[in-house]
């Protein structure tokens, strides 16, 4: 089981049936070698001086290994997604599965998604070129009976890219 960094909120309130009840305020996604000592540490701890409570992984996830329930069930328990779209994003399956289930979640519970590309334009990202391209040629060869599951990746990229987000350039 993955190890997590977390807050978990100790405020209760009522709430009818029909209220999504968050365990978390917002869900990090990131590809953990680009960004997890600068950015997204720096991301982290500002929220968490804030009083927001965010969802980190902070387990290294090794490569071919599926996405564990938890990490699912974290997205799902999560109000906010902030995608940290980084060059080497799309090389992580666990990545790319955590974007479709940000994704879905998008679209039935009304999650807003906030992506930040780091050190990459969004028509890199949306159009698949540079190390997208790469990593999806890699992809489409490792996963070639599962070709589904590929263009969902590239969908949700897509659809990520589409969304109105922050361009933040390495300093």
């Amino acid at each position: 089981m993955a190890t997590i960094s977390t807050q978990t909120s100790s405020s209760s309130s009522s709430s009818t049936s029909s209220t999504p009840q968050w365990k978390y305020d917002v869900f990090l996604s990131f590809r953990g070698e680009d960004t997890r000592n600068s950015f997204t540490d720096h991301l982290y701890f500002a929220l968490k001086q804030k009083g927001i409570f965010t969802f980190r992984d902070e387990e290294e996830i090794e490569t071919g290994k599926s996405i564990s329930p938890e990490l699912l069930k974290a997205i799902e328990e999560s109000r906010f997604a902030i995608v940290i779209l980084s060059k080497n994003y799309a090389a992580s399956t666990w990545c790319l599965d955590e974007l479709v289930k940000i994704i879905g979640c998008m679209k039935e519970v009304k999650m807003s998604v906030l992506p930040i590309f780091y050190d990459v334009d969004p028509s890199t990202v949306r159009k698949q070129m540079g190390t997208f391209a790469q990593a999806f040629a890699k992809h489409e060869e490792h996963f070639k009976d599962y070709i589904g599951k590929v263009q969902n990746w590239r969908n949700a990229l897509r659809e990520v890219a589409n969304l109105k987000g922050c361009h933040v350039q390495d300093r």
